[in-house]
């Protein structure tokens, strides 16, 4: 799966996950490879990254947005900080 994690500011993050877990409003949940497409809502807090190479990577989102699509992330967040 590709990720991206976009600010007003600046791109944050962009590379190969092979899987990633949201704060989700309603609740916590974890995107993996071949995941329904959705949209949702983000709520303040983090968002824990396993890279397809490396060690997982967590940032602090203050709110946003998720769209899954065709093995492809993009996060829309207010305000990121690793």
């Amino acid at each position: 799966m590709y990720l991206e994690i976009i600010t007003p500011d600046k791109r944050v993050f962009e590379g190969d996950v092979t899987s990633v877990k949201f704060p989700g409003i309603n609740g916590g949940f974890e995107v993996l490879n071949n995941h329904a497409a959705l949209i949702s809502a983000l709520a303040n807090g983090p968002v824990r990254i396993t890279p397809a190479t490396g060690t997982q990577v967590v940032f602090q989102i203050d709110g946003g947005v998720v769209e899954v699509l065709d093995n492809k992330i993009i996060v829309l967040a207010e305000a990121v900080t690793a």
